[in-house]
């Protein structure tokens, strides 16, 4: 990784906004949100929040998707995919999420995220409630069934190290707010629950 500024942290200080979390709320309509989708590549993560996102929209929220493999195309393009790359991956997003949840943006966001110890690091930087993860729940099977870009076959022939669910680990959610069976239900009704799941915990 490339080394960063070593700036002292005393010369940087915290600036609040004029703005409380309630008074955006009222002006907003809606709160911030962040809404982590965890799953083996393949398990319909982007899919699921890019109808997510549009549902929203079309009800005038406002809603983004943050996809893994736009963020490593831009803002982590110097990451590679060792666990110590992979933490801090989802570091510098959860940071970024945060952002956008103060901004009372419902953020989406959509990575493979393997590890429970980098998840439970992102659900502590976000206020209690507005946090959710969800669990797309698939097998390996259905995943690599799916696999448009050939990756599970690329791993399987020692082309990609690391590659979660083939040679590097997952570890499923213990404790997710929404699991959705993207094995087996059809888009529109993980797509549904997830809306319900919003309405009922006052989020829209």
């Amino acid at each position: 990784m490339a080394r960063m500024s070593s700036t002292p942290r005393k010369n940087i200080i915290f600036h609040a906004s004029k703005l409380s979390a309630a008074d955006r709320e009222s002006k907003l309509g809606q709160k911030g949100a962040v809404v982590w989708f965890t799953g083996l590549s393949g398990s319909g993560k982007s899919t699921i929040a890019r109808e997510v996102e549009h549902a929203l929209v079309q009800q005038s929220k406002n809603a983004f998707v943050l996809d893994g493999d736009n963020i490593r195309l831009g803002l982590n393009n110097d990451l590679g995919f060792s666990p110590a790359e992979r933490a801090e991956n989802i570091r510098r997003v959860g940071e970024v999420a945060k952002l956008f949840c103060e901004a009372n943006v419902i953020c989406l966001s959509a990575f493979v995220s393997p590890y429970r110890e980098d998840r439970a690091r992102v659900r502590a930087l976000i206020p209690a409630g507005r946090f959710i993860e969800v669990h797309c729940a698939a097998t390996i099977e259905q995943c690599e069934a799916r696999d448009v870009k050939g990756l599970y076959a690329k791993a399987r022939r020692g082309e990609i190290e690391d590659f979660t669910g083939v040679n590097a680990p997952y570890e499923p959610p213990e404790h997710a707010e929404l699991t959705l069976d993207t094995g087996a239900a059809p888009v529109h009704e993980s797509v549904r629950r997830l809306l319900d799941h919003l309405r009922s915990n006052d989020i829209i």
